[in-house]
């Protein structure tokens, strides 16, 4: 899930739709709003969040260091004019990059994705044990081959995997991948994707590697 913030609803809602396309689930938050959240948010929400879009906003360069007090999670921050001074106040508030409108919704992914790298998590593809998946869109491998899957199993399998040796509860995992505050979706769907996902992952390798204990959650393992 990518967190977006700017003052106007029309922005947020339109970064919603391009996203959505690529199979990327986002929330978008008013100036105001995102403040308050990111000081209060529970752990476990903001850690499915895999990166923060800041767009046009006011007091915007304190929001990275507000994240970083949460998280650890790429922030990229938007710009609708070319500024130098105001590119490099942004860089020194904190942000991982600056990008520029108008530009594409893979590009943005792909700078998130570089920024992960940067940390050890990010797409070149994550090779765990015969798996490897991509963030951007990509269907997972396993053992070499393409693996296909539907948009939301694999975003689950990417999500554990990005979270290997964590335990995540349902909440966790639905708020990754539906966002958290979608409130259309039961998240007792969450057991069904993965029931799904056990069965094509079992019949391709032969085992099941999701571990699953109840009122603990899910984790993946993987030789």
């Amino acid at each position: 899930m990518i967190v977006v913030v700017d003052e106007r609803s029309l922005v947020t809602s339109g970064y919603s739709a391009w996203f959505a396309r690529e199979g990327i689930t986002t929330t978008g938050f008013t100036p105001d709003d995102f403040g308050d959240w990111v000081a209060t948010v529970q752990k476990n929400d903001i850690m499915a969040v895999e990166a923060f879009l800041i767009g046009e906003c006011v007091n915007r360069s304190q929001f990275p260091q507000k994240i970083r007090e949460r998280c650890s999670a790429p922030v990229i921050a938007v710009n609708e004019t070319q500024s130098l001074e105001h590119t490099l106040e942004l860089f020194q508030a904190g942000v991982d990059d600056v990008v520029r409108k108008p530009m594409h919704v893979r590009e943005i992914l792909a700078r998130i994705n570089a920024i992960r790298r940067r940390y050890g998590s990010g797409d070149a593809g994550t090779q765990v044990g015969p798996i490897r998946v991509f963030s951007d869109g990509r269907d997972p491998q396993v053992n070499g081959l393409d693996f296909s899957l539907p948009r939301r199993e694999r975003r689950i399998l990417e999500y554990l995997i990005a979270n290997r040796g964590r335990r995540l509860n349902k909440a966790q995992i639905f708020s990754a991948i539906y966002g958290i505050f979608d409130s259309d979706v039961e998240e007792s769907v969450v057991e069904s994707h993965i029931s799904k996902l056990r069965k094509k992952l079992r019949e391709q390798l032969g085992y099941d590697p999701i571990d699953s204990k109840r009122f603990l959650g899910y984790c993946i393992n993987l030789d």
